[in-house]
């Protein structure tokens, strides 16, 4: 038996966009710049994506730069603004929960003589409004929140945030890291107040390789990546076109059946969440006090400490029963540092250690869930009565 429930790290590719994407790495494969018949067949590929994914955000075909992928998106929209704009001011707003594509360009950036203010978060590991209207300047050029936490699930007030930023200083740009919400909420960036936004197509059974930059149309930014001059100058390389005929054929599906699928995850989470609160010695993370279920939160992403037990030890022992789960961001799982979410959640030090990420898809079964929690229980008393032994 095989259950995976590391989904927020990458999602298995639809049989359909597989069989797409190698129909056109076989037949449609030509250079989208060339001016033969091929190289137009790749061209039109590239529209229609461009129509499928700006069809669903609502925005025009023009908005949409194809990067390789979500860390790429974050680094271009972080850096091309910042070059763009740092006669303006040098002053940018993040989190302190941010994903590491995020927080490390911002130390980059920092280096560079940019003064970035990292926002805390309370307990569920969203920020503060209030924080925030402290935090904008005249000098403030750019925000940055992430719209779903990929560790605890924590969604952050995107839409709340954007029509503040631009109340207190509409010159200040809102960029909104959506790696982990795009396919699990509908994100409208020009009704949210989103100027720029990040998606990875490996998070929503798509190829991996592949993501775009929304780039709102009154957006200046400058390149990070030189060349043959592709997409109007800003990110130069030859497209991926397979990679992007695929991701939004991955996209189209998911909003397709979003509503079902959407509300059948938030089922599973409040499911899994009643059956982890059986097992003694657990905390789930990343819940609003008035929403014990889920509600409010990603439909997809459990976080649960377990005390007693090491989250390296539990993640194996559940692999052992076929269990294929995370210890937190895949970014960052082979580094020893206890997560820098949980910390600023305050979560306390003997739970730091012992957090387990069980994320869902639409792959997902309530048959999978109930054997996962039916293995927790049988196991997890052997591996706190070890750890007691050591």
């Amino acid at each position: 038996m095989e259950i995976y429930l590391d989904n927020s790290a990458t999602t298995q590719v639809f049989p359909e966009v597989a069989d797409e994407m190698t129909k056109i790495m076989c037949m449609q494969y030509g250079n989208p710049s060339s001016m033969h018949l091929k190289g137009l067949e790749a061209e039109q590929l590239l529209r229609k994506a461009k129509e499928t994914l700006a069809g669903i955000l609502k925005c025009t075909e023009k908005e949409l730069l194809f990067t390789s992928g979500g860390t790429e998106s974050d680094n271009l929209a972080l850096r091309g603004v910042a070059a763009a704009y740092q006669r303006r001011g040098k002053h940018i707003i993040t989190t302190m929960v941010e994903h590491p594509a995020i927080l490390q360009t911002t130390k980059y950036l920092e280096e560079q003589g940019f003064e970035v203010t990292y926002l805390p978060v309370d307990g569920s590991g969203r920020i503060r409004l209030e924080d925030l209207e402290a935090a904008i300047r005249e000098d403030t050029i750019l925000v940055s929140i992430m719209h779903t936490n990929n560790e605890v699930g924590a969604a952050q007030p995107i839409a709340e945030a954007g029509a503040l930023i631009k109340k207190l200083n509409p010159n200040t740009l809102f960029h909104v890291d959506a790696v982990q919400g795009f396919g699990k909420a509908k994100i409208l960036p020009k009704k949210m107040g989103i100027d720029l936004m990040s998606v990875s197509g490996h998070k929503i059974h798509g190829p991996k390789g592949i993501g775009f930059l929304y780039v709102g149309d009154k957006v200046r930014l400058k390149p990070i990546v030189f060349g043959g001059g592709q997409q109007n100058n800003l990110r130069s390389g030859t497209e991926n076109v397979p990679g992007i005929a695929g991701m939004a054929m991955a996209a189209k599906r998911l909003y397709e059946d979003y509503d079902v699928d959407v509300c059948r995850l938030a089922d599973y989470k409040a499911f899994f969440i009643a059956g982890i609160r059986e097992i003694e010695g657990t905390q789930v993370n990343g819940l609003l006090p008035e929403s014990p279920n889920g509600e409010g939160t990603a439909p997809h992403i459990v976080s649960v400490s377990f005390r007693g037990v090491r989250s390296e030890v539990l993640l194996h022992a559940l692999e052992e029963k076929g269990v294929y789960v995370s210890a937190g961001s895949a970014c960052s799982s082979h580094k020893p540092q206890p997560s820098a979410t949980l910390k600023a959640m305050g979560l306390p030090n003997d739970l730091l250690g012992s957090t387990i990420r069980f994320s869902f898809s639409v792959f997902t079964t309530r048959e999978e869930l109930e054997y996962t929690l039916t293995v927790l229980k049988e196991i997890l008393p052997v591996l706190r009565l070890y750890t007691r032994k050591r």
